[in-house]
């Protein structure tokens, strides 16, 4: 079939795409090699489809389909969607992707090339021939370019034909392959689909999961996109996938997303309703009682499908609201679990064998707590050293913000508490050194970077308090403060001992701390769980190994959110900031990489990529090993993503 004929038929709706299908995911270079293939007339593969009925066809988008039989595009989503882009100078109906990656296509008459446009590079040369609008106006374009540039005799052949062949890639064929049969069910289909992509891009467990779902609720995507966008706008990112194992626990009572294949559109629409509400609940026993009420605090993401289980069954049963006691135990669940990285290994294995825990005769949230101990190897008893952690990305650091907004803790500054309720979302709150790491790196102690960056030496103040003390040494700063608002210093779980407060006694100072958030953080164990302390006196606790890796400051984490905003800007997916490298047996925090995309930055077509600013090389290495392209500066990520992601090195 002619390119033309595909294009018009996708207008038509006789050709469109499945929901099932992941959007657009290719960039400026694959589209440029696209184009120049095309040509000169070398093969770019043929495409495969699903001839079923439109009545039946869930398809991607919002155009309408033509009555009758259609075609649903199985191979050559990309190859086809390209041509579409550059040939009307739009995205399909069915678009979901950046549309950069084919805006501003230009041909050189003399070189013969493609690229896309550059205005220094192409402002003032007239061989340079924009495609889309040759694609447009045909030969009266022709007409029109020839006419302007005013070509030499002898060159004037050469150029009409090389215009001319481009105007002819609509009439390039396209050999098509069909799947068409009664037979060929959503799940015939699907399973053709992955062998086809068996190299590219491969459906994962989710993709198939909401190829499901969609075949029955059409809507679903963007039932599921509105939910997710109402959260970010309250200062939480969650994925899609992260939804959809989230409905499914709540609906099935299963991690695994094959029974909800199941499930039909009535009962998946409920069960996202059911789902949502009772993560929302969760959101907010998680914000309002332990604070932790944004998204770099929230950690152990995947215990909440857990705790939504649970409430939905309550309520389901009508058994009311929690009460404060059952409410506090499940919370300890949930703070140990992220703890102790419980669900940061095999994800499905934890959630199903605590859905096992819950749900069986003799279960419950004892039975819960019980199966995570046993997990997690020791009691739930917090020793100083599990403190040692660095950095604003180690498991402890969510802790730290934990302690302040559930404790004691006041400002040093106007000597208010550190609530919720007076000081809103981060915004209002920032990340303070208590001995100024200048002060520690010119000291002629050689304080290392964990050393100087550990949680110990973390607290949480007001900006004007921050700004207030800037980089002074405690030893200057403290004595004023604990003057102007006597007890600050001890709600903040400083040591007493003035003479701990010098640099030079700084490992001692850490020491001294480390023991005091302990027992801080033993305090409000047993205070969740109103005195039935069991959980946190039984058993030696866990060993804490040091991890390396991390965001060791506040200006190093606005400018990683920085980048990674602008990653989202250009239509590409968000990184995961302070990413936790784990073991997938254990759960054991193995490194963390400051900005990380585990799955590529093209889903299924870039292998992982990882910024890692500041490094040492045996965070470096662990990164590479892990299959990691590892990045050592932003300017760097930077080029990546304009030369290789976009070919935008002319917009650098």
């Amino acid at each position: 079939m002619k390119i033309a004929t595909i294009i018009d038929h996708i207008d038509s709706g006789y050709v469109a795409l499945p929901e099932f299908q992941r959007g657009y995911v290719w960039n400026r270079t694959q589209v440029r090699g696209l184009f120049d293939s095309l040509y000169r007339r070398h093969p770019v593969g043929g495409l495969l489809t699903w001839g079923t009925e439109s009545q039946s066809a869930n398809h991607r988008g919002e155009g309408q389909l033509t009555a009758g039989i259609v075609k649903l595009l199985l191979d050559g989503q990309q190859r086809v969607t390209s041509l579409y882009g550059v040939v009307r100078g739009k995205p399909p109906a069915f678009f979901d992707g950046n549309e950069q990656a084919f805006t501003g296509l230009r041909f050189h008459l003399e070189a013969e090339t493609f690229e896309f446009y550059q205005p220094v590079k192409m402002r003032d040369d007239p061989l340079w021939v924009d495609v889309t609008k040759l694609m447009q106006q045909g030969s009266r374009g022709l007409g029109y370019i020839i006419a302007r540039i005013t070509p030499s005799p002898d060159k004037f052949g050469d150029y009409t034909g090389r215009l001319s062949n481009i105007l002819a890639i609509k009439d390039v064929d396209l050999h098509i392959e069909e799947v068409t049969g009664a037979d060929k069910s959503l799940d015939i289909v699907v399973d053709i689909f992955n062998r086809v992509n068996s190299g590219g891009t491969k459906l994962s467990k989710g993709d198939l999961a909401l190829a499901k779902v969609c075949a029955n609720w059409p809507d679903a995507r963007i039932a599921m996109k509105t939910k997710l966008e109402e959260w970010e706008s309250a200062g939480y990112y969650f994925t899609r996938d992260w939804l959809l194992r989230s409905v499914n626990t709540v609906l099935t009572g299963e991690a695994q997303f094959q029974h909800l294949h199941e499930k039909s559109a009535v009962e998946i629409q409920d069960g996202m309703a059911r789902a949502t509400r009772q993560i929302d609940q969760c959101l907010n026993y998680i914000g309002g009682r332990l604070g932790l009420d944004h998204d770099r605090v929230f950690f152990g993401r995947f215990a909440v499908p857990v705790m939504a289980r649970y409430l939905d069954q309550r309520q389901e049963k009508c058994l009311g609201p929690l009460d404060e006691r059952e409410r506090d135990k499940l919370l300890f669940w949930y703070l140990q679990a992220a703890m102790w990285g419980r669900f940061s290994g095999s994800t499905e294995t934890a959630i199903d064998q605590d859905l096992e825990a819950l749900e069986a005769k003799t279960g419950g949230l004892d039975r819960l707590l019980e199966r995570l101990r046993l997990w997690h190897g020791g009691s739930f008893r917090v020793e100083p050293g599990h403190f040692r952690g660095w950095s604003l990305g180690a498991r402890f650091y969510p802790v730290l913000y934990f302690l302040t907004r559930m404790g004691e803790a006041r400002d040093w500054g106007t000597g208010l508490p550190l609530k919720s309720g007076l000081l809103g979302k981060m915004s209002g709150l920032e990340v303070h050194h208590i001995f100024p790491k200048a002060r520690l790196y010119e000291s002629n102690c050689n304080y290392t970077r964990p050393e100087v960056n550990a949680i110990a030496n973390l607290c949480f103040l007001t900006k004007d308090t921050n700004l207030f003390i800037r980089d002074r040494a405690p030893q200057a700063y403290f004595p004023e403060v604990e003057a102007s608002h006597p007890g600050t210093l001890a709600s903040q779980w400083i040591p007493d001992d003035p003479a701990l407060w010098r640099i030079d006694r700084f490992r001692d100072f850490l020491e001294a701390r480390q023991e005091l958030l302990a027992n801080e953080l033993n305090h409000r164990m047993e205070e969740l769980l109103h005195g039935d302390t069991r959980w946190v006196s039984d058993g030696q606790p866990a060993r804490q190994l040091d991890v390396p890796g991390g965001i060791d400051s506040k200006e190093e984490e606005k400018h990683l959110e920085a980048l990674n905003n602008w990653v989202s800007e250009k239509g590409l997916p968000r990184g995961e900031l302070a990413y936790d490298l784990a073991d997938v047996d254990t759960g054991a925090q193995k490194a963390i990489f400051d900005l990380a995309w585990p799955n590529g930055i093209q889903v299924g077509l870039s292998e992982p990529v990882a910024v890692l600013l500041n490094e040492e090389a045996s965070t470096l290495a662990m990164a590479s090993q892990g299959g990691f392209r590892c990045f050592t500066s932003t300017a760097e990520f930077r080029r990546y993503i304009q030369s290789e992601i976009l070919n935008e090195d002319s917009f650098a």
